[in-house]
């Protein structure tokens, strides 16, 4: 009877059917692993060329990415713990760059990394992420125009209370032709990144990360 052959054949088929789909899953598996630490490594060179942007060279000496505490900081826009990365040069702390997240631009929030030397000037500011219009908002990128540059060296003393507005609202920084709510976020936000720094000064610059690593200040 042919019966018996066509259940041999059938279980056959399933056999191999069931081996090609493990072997598939198992690449599957491998390529994602692979493709994964790639990521990680290219996410890791990224952040360490952002960083290493805003911080003057020879301003420090210590791996950035490693030294680190979470921050928790409504006044630097977090809605979740964000790191904030301490700079030391000679085990003395010379700086800090922290995450703040500007939620007031003209297509949503603005994500910034502000970096703040130890006596409360500006390193530099960058910006890491946005939604702004191309060819107007997008000028807060550093590829695209020098406008960002203009907060290095400024502190709540340079200017005063009042200049910390772009230039529509009476301040000392440009806005761009057709789009002033974005660098008015923009601006708003850093002032606050120092105001913070101010409050929080000598826990930032004094927190020892080996024992702090992930708490706040």
């Amino acid at each position: 009877m042919p019966m018996p052959e066509i259940g041999r054949s059938m279980l056959k088929n399933s056999l191999v059917l069931g081996l090609f789909a493990v072997a598939t899953v198992g690449v599957v598996t491998l390529l994602q692993q692979g493709t994964a630490a790639r990521i990680q490594a290219a996410e890791r060179q990224a952040q360490v060329r952002a960083l290493g942007e805003i911080l003057p060279a020879g301003s420090y000496d210590n791996d950035l990415l490693a030294s680190s505490i979470l921050l928790d900081e409504p006044l630097l826009g977090h809605r979740s713990p964000q790191p904030a990365y301490l700079a030391s040069k000679n085990g003395q702390a010379t700086a800090v760059i922290l995450q703040a997240t500007a939620p007031d631009g003209y297509s949503g929030a603005i994500h910034l990394l502000i970096g703040i030397q130890a006596d409360g000037r500006l390193a530099g500011v960058r910006v890491i992420g946005h939604r702004e219009t191309p060819g107007l908002g997008d000028k807060i990128e550093l590829a695209k125009t020098p406008w960002i540059r203009s907060f290095e060296g400024r502190s709540l003393a340079s200017p005063d209370e009042s200049g910390w507005a772009v230039k529509k609202d009476g301040g000392d920084f440009d806005q761009f032709a057709g789009a002033t709510i974005t660098p008015r976020a923009v601006v708003k936000m850093v002032h606050q990144a120092l105001q913070y720094f101010q409050a929080n000064q000598a826990a930032l610059l004094n927190a020892q990360l080996s024992e702090r690593q992930g708490s706040k200040p």
